[in-house]
């Protein structure tokens, strides 16, 4: 009866969403709220739940979400984002325009929103079309599906992290990072595959279009661009940072250096460091960029902080009604071993992001539901749950359709039919998915 009252919390959460179009954050603290007085657990430890739920995870992620949504905008705004695309297009040549996009796509959306991504890149992406003589909606594909896989895989995107704090890997952020990095190239590789495969057949209204993009022109545009290390260093230090506190813990380091190091490496600390990593982007020190900006920073990461921590809520209260305890009696050892667990946090947030649409919302909920299952299957320590987080991850990823506002941005920018969209975007997120939790599994297969 507690699993059919929690099946039924998704469904109304679900239903809130789509239906009836209520906000992810109001939907999840619905369906919290019916599970803990449908499974009978007493007032106070509700309210208890919700309390602890969101500050919980307020505690351990919430500025890490902040920073990184305030150096994505820094580098959108300061066109940083444009700098690195033009690095990449010298590097990979005009006569490879879909691998291109795809890398710049790839990159861009580790600190970018890839809605955010796709519109600050789509100037270049008509431009680079026009000049290499390609159909718009390949480079469109290698586009959504370069952001795609960043996006939903590795942090400091939201999404990944919250997932990663609701199972309790926030500890391991480096180890999440450098596993999602592996994991998202074979799933950029195969979007890449399916635009210059499948989306070079699609034509949409701007093959048709006489304006005549100019690369060099759209490029001017943008005004005086930073230069390539001011570019890519907000987003490589904290990773870099982040990634030696990782081994120093690894290794077991002591004494004051190493403890320093560890400070250093912390998430909230790497991504306050990319912050002051990014000031010199800004083209003047005045209120438009030291308010303005940051201020909208604060307000892209309001919506996502909210509804990671009406998960945690959710997932607290799930916890709390008795469900960890019927789970550890259990005896699924043998069933859901390995790898083989992996497909179980694949298919629930497969699910759920086909059905409600928001990839984040997704990573957060199915990581929320399956934190009481892992210390039943004996699921701990950095690889592991690095690998758990994959799971979800590809399964946020499948598929984005036509309840996604990804898909929509995709779509209206390009001027692709619905139908062409199922068959070109729609159709390269399943395979990403798929090529994602395969890639993971055999991972796991390797590393644990």
């Amino acid at each position: 009866m507690l699993f059919f009252i929690i099946a039924i919390g998704v469904l109304i959460i679900v239903l809130a969403t789509t239906k009836f179009k209520i906000h992810p954050f109001m939907s999840l603290l619905i369906g919290a709220l019916f599970v803990g007085f449908a499974s009978g657990m007493p007032f106070d430890l509700i309210v208890e739940s919700i309390n602890s739920g969101f500050g919980g995870v307020m505690t351990s992620i919430g500025l890490v979400i902040v920073f990184g949504t305030i150096i994505g905008v820094i580098l959108e705004k300061a066109g940083a984002a444009y700098r690195m695309a033009e690095v990449v297009l010298r590097i990979v040549g005009p006569k490879r325009p879909q691998l291109a996009m795809s890398i710049i796509g790839f990159i861009v959306s580790i600190p970018v929103f890839c809605d955010s991504g796709f519109i600050i890149l789509n100037s270049l992406r008509q431009a680079l079309a026009k000049r290499a003589k390609v159909t718009m909606a390949s480079m469109s594909v290698a586009l959504a599906t370069g952001l795609y896989a960043t996006h939903t895989l590795v942090p400091p995107t939201p999404g990944p992290i919250a997932a990663a704090g609701n199972i309790g890997a926030e500890a391991y952020l480096g180890t999440v990072i450098l596993i999602g990095f592996i994991v998202a190239i074979p799933a950029a590789a195969i979007g890449y595959l399916w635009s210059v495969k499948v989306a070079t057949k699609i034509e949409v209204p701007e093959d048709r279009n006489t304006e005549e993009f100019d690369y060099d022109k759209v490029v001017a545009s943008f005004g005086k661009m930073p230069s390539t290390f001011q570019a890519f260093f907000p987003i490589i230090l904290p990773i870099l940072l982040i990634g030696l506190g990782s081994i120093v813990a690894v290794l077991g380091y002591e004494g004051w250096f190493a403890q320093f190091i560890g400070f250093l490496g912390t998430p909230v600390i790497a991504l306050f460091i990319g912050i002051l990593a990014a000031l010199p982007l800004l083209p003047q020190f005045n209120e438009e960029t030291l308010t303005n900006w940051v201020g909208k920073g604060l307000l892209d990461a309001a919506p996502v902080l909210l509804i990671t921590g009406a998960g945690g809520v959710f997932g607290t209260v799930i916890k709390n009604s008795g469900v960890a305890d019927i789970i550890q009696g259990w005896d699924i050892s043998d069933m859901f071993t390995g790898a083989l667990f992996l497909i179980i946090p694949f298919l629930i947030a497969a699910a759920l992001k086909s059905a409600q649409g928001s990839s984040t919302t997704a990573l957060v909920l199915t990581s929320s539901l399956i934190a009481p299952m892992l210390p039943v299957v004996g699921i701990e320590g950095a690889v592991p749950l690095a690998l758990v987080v994959m799971a979800i991850g590809a399964g946020a990823m499948t598929v984005s359709h036509v309840n996604d506002s990804y898909f929509w941005v995709v779509t209206q920018f390009t001027g692709m039919k619905v139908t062409d969209a199922y068959k070109a975007q729609t159709m390269a997120t399943l395979l990403q998915g798929l090529v994602s939790i395969i890639v993971a599994m055999i991972l796991w297969v390797i590393l644990v």
